[in-house]
């Protein structure tokens, strides 16, 4: 069995949140899957601009916690705001379904712990 790499964690992660984002009517204007480097979605809605940073979460981690990255939500909604932009954070939470004590592997079955986007103020 092979454990999802930090990348195909992240990856993972945008799609659940793309999709999401589709189901609530954005429009994607720019997608970036690097790690590290923010924000994941530029989108429009209801001609609003949209600054999206997505995380990946591993058990035991809380993803609604933005602790860790505060600095870097504030700098991103910074640079947001030149652009009369919203900044928004979207973590979502990722474990093994069969032991949560276990990585996420390929082909295998997991959980998600994704509450939608909060924003940053």
């Amino acid at each position: 069995m092979q454990p999802l790499t930090e990348q195909e964690l992240h990856n993972l992660a945008m799609n659940i949140v793309g999709k999401r984002l589709e189901q609530e009517g954005f429009e994607f204007l720019a997608v970036n899957s690097k790690l590290k480097k923010n924000p994941q979605f530029v989108c429009l809605r209801e001609k609003k601009l949209h600054f999206i940073v997505v995380k990946s979460i591993s058990y035991p981690g809380d993803p609604t916690d933005m602790e860790f990255f505060k600095a870097d939500l504030y700098k991103m909604r910074d640079h947001a705001l030149k652009f009369e932009a919203e900044t928004f954070y979207a973590g979502v939470g990722l474990v093994n379904a069969s032991d949560y004590n276990l990585p996420v592997y390929l082909n295998q079955e997991y959980i998600v712990d994704y509450d939608g986007l909060i924003k940053i103020e």
